[in-house]
């Protein structure tokens, strides 16, 4: 199954519906941008680190910053609204293709 999140100046942003979906009742994630995919993995205890999944607004919405993640990659600048992830089970993880900038 597929779904949809947007990225923003090294912003994730991530809709409520895939939220609730992919990371019920997570607080924190982890991003790599590896071989030009991006894999998102949740983090089960916040003490372990990774980027907070803050609430954006009262839909239930949220945003991690890991412009560190992006910089690093050359891509600190880069913004993609829609860009489609699928859960990936081997790598635990939300992946996508980063496209050509």
């Amino acid at each position: 199954m597929s779904a949809e999140i947007s990225i923003r100046r090294g912003s994730i942003y991530v809709p409520a519906d895939v939220y609730e979906l992919y990371f019920p009742e997570i607080e924190a994630i982890i991003a790599i941008i590896r071989d030009g995919v991006l894999q998102i993995m949740p983090v089960q205890h916040v003490s372990a680190g990774g980027c907070l999944l803050k609430i954006r607004n009262a839909h239930g919405d949220r945003v991690a910053a890991a412009q560190d993640v992006f910089v690093a990659n050359d891509l600190g600048e880069w913004s993609c609204d829609n860009l489609k992830v699928e859960w990936d089970q081997s790598q635990a993880a939300l992946v996508c293709a980063i496209p050509s900038t």
